[in-house]
Parts: structure tokens; C-alpha cells; sequence
């Protein structure tokens, strides 16, 4: 088994590659989208609006889930699906902080 490089970069580092990793995929994309815009969902409700299969949205939820973006409640045979306001709000903070870095830095590039 290979060593993990990770203790080479920062809590910041690890925690935005970790999350842009779980975003990378177009699907995980489209189910935040329709989270922010039902404001809650049932498990059902994804299948059919965004036509992948029950096992592959759920693969997909358990991706953001354990990345903490989204939380969800099982009642009886129904799940619920909403995003977690509060990790959103860290999350924000965590790429604003990123890209508020850069500056424009002019021209001097290659």
C-alpha cells in the first residue's frame, strides 16, 4: 500500500481538493441544483427528473453526503434530501477564500 502524501499540504488544501473532487462529477453537480432548488427532495424525485438509475443517484448522495454537503432522513420508505446550510456556508467560505486570493495579477504571466 502506497504512503498518502497529504501531511504535505495544508487542512485547507486537503479539505478543498477532498470537496472539488466530490463536485468534479456532473451528476453530483445536477443533484445540488435541484436540491437548491426544491429546497428538500425525495430520493424518487431524483431519479425521475434527472433520468439515472436509483442505484446511481445513490451512490452519488452518499459521495456528498459523506462530504457533508447535503443531509437526509429516512421516514418509513421515504428518504429526504436537503443541502446542510451550514456546511454550504463553510464550504463557501472555504473557495471564496480561494479565489479572493488571486488578484488579477496583470500580465505577467507566461
Amino acid at each position: 500500500m502506497g504512503i498518502s502524501k497529504t501531511d504535505l499540504f495544508t487542512e485547507r488544501q486537503n479539505e478543498l481538493a477532498k470537496v472539488a473532487k466530490v463536485l468534479a462529477h456532473p451528476a453530483r453537480i445536477a443533484i445540488v441544483d435541484y436540491l437548491i432548488e426544491a429546497n428538500t427532495c425525495i430520493n424518487g424525485e431524483l431519479v425521475n427528473s434527472l433520468g439515472l438509475a436509483q442505484a446511481t443517484i445513490s451512490q452519488h448522495l452518499r459521495e456528498l453526503k459523506e462530504i457533508g454537503l447535503i443531509k437526509g432522513s429516512i421516514e418509513g420508505a421515504t428518504v429526504c434530501y436537503c443541502i446542510d446550510a451550514e456546511r454550504w456556508r463553510e464550504l463557501q467560505t472555504l473557495f471564496n477564500e480561494l479565489f479572493q486570493r488571486f488578484t488579477g495579477g496583470g500580465n505577467n504571466c507566461c
